[in-house]
């Protein structure tokens, strides 16, 4: 498969970088958040899952550990060396047409806040392609102060630190994020491109693919359950 260039995508530190700056040994290492209880919390028990942008597993393994199928898509070969359990798939996901439908179709990482308005509408195009009737899309948006509340840190329990150095606007509603990860033995940064969008932008993004929102599972709305709009 030939990687896409990501224009204002990039990343340093040791090993493996990916098209959009992500570090596999860094991604290897970060700890599991609470996503994969939201996640279960909202889709049926034993639910097929599409898991778009899945890294290295990060969330697919405790997926597999509470009784889902998961399906790992990633264009990183690299990170889908590190998924153990699920069936993989090497694929951008704007282009992924598998021919098959799942019970949910799962979007997270803030990859809908894509800085390419074309490559935002091929993911969630790609969503509601592989979404079974019935079936619903679980979308990870980004917080209200993603872009403004920075530089912020945190210090991990896990013994590393996390910055979120800077956000900087570079023309069309796009921002250059630069982040940084610093363990006792290494640093990684990665810079990518966002763009950020408000509540109604955002419920504006998903009905010109024919998707809506059904609800906001977090009360910071960064996850959301998503139908599409004839449902």
């Amino acid at each position: 498969m030939e990687l896409k260039v990501r224009t204002g995508y990039q990343g340093t530190g040791p090993g493996a970088i990916t098209p959009d700056g992500c570090a596999v040994e860094l991604y290897s290492r970060l700890p599991v958040g609470p996503e994969p209880d939201i996640i279960a919390a909202a889709v049926p028990a034993g639910a097929s899952i599409l898991e778009l942008g899945s890294g290295v597993g990060r969330m697919t393994h405790p997926l597999l550990a509470r009784g889902f199928t998961v399906t790992a898509v990633d264009e990183s070969a690299e990170m889908l060396e590190r998924v153990r359990g699920a069936r993989t798939v090497l694929s951008p996901i704007e282009d992924l047409d598998l021919g098959e439908t799942f019970d949910v179709v799962l979007l997270a990482s803030f990859l809908v806040h894509s800085g390419d308005v074309e490559v935002r509408r091929g993911l969630l195009r790609t969503c509601l392609r592989h979404l079974a009737d019935g079936g619903l899309v679980l979308i990870q948006r980004e917080g209200e102060d993603y872009h403004t509340d920075l530089p912020r840190e945190r210090v991990h329990p896990t013994g590393f630190t996390s910055r979120m150095v800077s956000s900087v606007p570079v023309g069309d509603g796009v921002n250059s994020v630069h982040a940084e990860y610093e363990f006792p033995d290494a640093i990684w940064t990665q810079t990518f491109r966002a763009r950020p969008m408000t509540r109604e932008e955002f419920e504006e993004a998903l009905a010109e693919v024919g998707l809506r929102v059904d609800r906001y599972l977090t009360e910071d709305r960064i996850w959301v359950k998503a139908v599409p709009m004839s449902s």
